[in-house]
């Protein structure tokens, strides 16, 4: 849920008056004020002096209670109006016109919780003075999709179905070492039409300990593939998988070394082998924390992970063999991820698939200035975060610039959904 509200910074004493019984009182309009993440909203500031500087803030509550906030300068037009679909902003959290740059420029405000997303708003900076306001709804889940826990023959996870009998396509949808079970991306992929199942294998309370490190092996990530065959609302024979980060490593293994057929891969940012050393055959892990060889850090003590998956770096033992693929890849890459090697593994899986003869199954998207987390659009980046309290405190660099990484979250976003759509439908 975000609120945005209009203010004014009166520049010269006795500046502008909002009351005069001639003019209505400002108004700013959001449209749709219920939509999903992934929709373009339009903000727009009505009944305002012409050619007058105004601010437009936006404030979102995160579930864990922290607000995040941007805003943006502008001049209103000669019809007191000011249309963020339009208009430049001349100053703030971004430049330029950026129809939704008040949603993915959001970032914690001062006197945020240390090691949460950083970068803020200045405090110098926040205007006075709020004209008006209105409230817009962000949903990942639209009206009829179904949440379904998942704990079954020990697979852990969500399943999201989307509105209707089905069958449907499907995603099985897997993230990094950050552990838990991440709903959101599949609830957004039922919300357009396919069944989604988020899948847990490290740091959760329903799986095997303990939780820093993987428990679990082949045969879960085989079972919950078959989970998603079997269920009589997806269509068994169109199914893809998603990873991101660790994510990706398990995404290959499991479409190369199991049986398993998915109909296409999806591979953001992530390495063709193991960045973690492996105890057995079947992918088991030891604790992330036992090596730490390959970890770098900046001036301010901050970890970046990129040199442990460097190819050169990854385990050979933990190495896919690609050659096995035998379904479209397609790999997002973050030109500033500096938590993945993510330049270098694709251009191995490339090579490794073109030698096999097999070029024709990959695809790259390559995104100048963006980093490792290239997520749904509209959504705010972090260029680093708190990774961990225990055994020490460690802040993790993920990369990304603000701008070019939500144009690159809104450019795959939508290719991603074309390469389901040609290779999960037709």
């Amino acid at each position: 849920m975000n609120f945005c509200h209009l203010q004014h910074k009166a520049q010269v004493p006795g500046g502008v008056r909002w009351t005069s019984s001639c003019r209505p009182a400002p108004l700013l309009t959001a449209s749709p004020v219920r939509a999903l993440i992934d929709d373009k909203i339009s903000i727009r500031g009505h009944f305002l002096p012409p050619r007058c500087p105004v601010t437009v803030c936006a404030q979102m509550q995160s579930d864990d209670g922290d607000l995040w906030e941007a805003f943006a300068h502008f001049n209103t037009n000669s019809d007191g109006t000011v249309n963020l679909t339009r208009d430049p902003s001349v100053g703030g959290s971004y430049l330029g016109c950026e129809p939704m740059g008040l949603l993915w420029g959001l970032q914690p405000a001062p006197g945020a919780r240390e090691g949460l997303r950083q970068g803020h708003v200045s405090p110098s900076e926040r205007p006075s003075t709020e004209l008006a306001a209105v409230t817009a709804e962000r949903w990942y889940m639209a009206p009829g999709v179904r949440r379904i826990e998942i704990r079954q023959n020990g697979v852990v996870g969500t399943l999201f179905l989307p509105p209707g009998p089905g069958p449907f396509p499907a995603m099985l949808d897997m993230w990094g070492m950050g552990g838990g079970l991440v709903e959101y991306r599949s609830a957004l992929f039922a919300s357009r039409g396919y069944a989604s199942f988020s899948l847990a294998y490290i740091g959760h309370k329903d799986l095997p300990g303990p939780q820093n490190r993987i428990n679990v092996g082949d045969p879960y990530f085989n079972s919950a593939f078959q989970l998603l065959q079997d269920h009589p609302q997806v269509y068994p024979d169109r199914i893809g998988i998603i990873g991101l980060s660790f994510g990706v490593y398990l995404t290959l293994r499991l479409a190369s070394h199991s049986g398993i057929k998915p109909s296409c891969l999806i591979c953001i940012n992530g390495p063709a082998g193991s960045t973690i050393k492996l105890t057995d055959a079947d992918g088991k892990t030891e604790q992330m924390e036992n090596d730490q060889k390959y970890w770098t850090y900046d001036d301010q003590g901050n970890v970046s992970f990129r040199a442990v998956s460097l190819p050169a770096n990854l385990s050979p033992e933990s190495k896919v063999k690609l050659e096995h693929l035998t379904c479209p890849l397609m790999y997002i890459v973050g030109e500033d991820d500096l938590s993945a090697s993510s330049i270098e593994n694709a251009n191995l899986i490339e090579e490794t698939l073109s030698a096999a003869g097999k070029s024709q199954l990959f695809t790259r998207l390559s995104y100048p200035g963006a980093g490792h987390l290239i997520e749904p659009p509209y959504t705010p980046n972090s260029r680093a975060s708190l990774w961990s309290v225990k055994p020490q405190k460690l802040v993790t660099l993920w990369g990304g610039h603000l701008a070019p990484h939500a144009a690159a979250q809104e450019d795959s976003w939508k290719k991603i959904l074309e390469y389901m759509e040609t290779n999960l439908r037709h």
